[in-house]
């Protein structure tokens, strides 16, 4: 299940080196938090990198230390990225159509570590789930099998 969400304006284009960095070391991270990635998932983050042309992509898919990405997300500090990041993590999350405690608790680590509210962590996980159910519907409706 792919999420495309176009519609909103990205933050990661001016986003410092660093920055970048730690936001696809933590969708990484989170692709396999659960003890398995799937190649779903991987195909997204790439999909996702290649739009916003990310040269070290093989190098940042190494990365797995999770307490480390947590640490490492405060250098986001544009609240737009974070957000931006967050919305790319809970749909990251739903790509495989398991999200696991493992997901679910190192996305609120991240949030918090960025100075996201919980309030609004939960939130854009609700907006990623309703858009996606919003999505399916629609294949069903206009008969669509992609």
């Amino acid at each position: 299940m792919s999420a495309n969400t176009n519609f909103l304006p990205t933050y990661l284009d001016e986003a410092t080196e660093a920055q970048k960095k730690v936001f696809f070391q933590a969708l990484v991270c989170l692709s396999g938090i659960d003890g398995r990635t799937e190649q779903e998932e991987i195909d997204y983050i790439a999909g996702i990198a290649q739009k916003h042309k990310i040269d070290n992509f093989t190098e940042i898919c190494k990365f797995k230390d999770d307490k480390e990405v947590i640490e490492n997300a405060k250098v986001i500090n544009n609240r737009h990225l974070a957000l931006e990041l967050l919305r790319q993590l809970c749909t990251l999350a739903h790509v495989d159509n398991i999200l696991s405690d493992e997901e679910t608790l190192f996305i609120g680590k991240i949030g918090l570590a960025m100075d996201i509210e919980i309030e609004k962590i939960e939130q854009i996980s609700e907006w990623v789930v309703e858009t996606l159910i919003l999505k399916a519907q629609a294949k069903l409706i206009f008969e669509e099998n992609a």
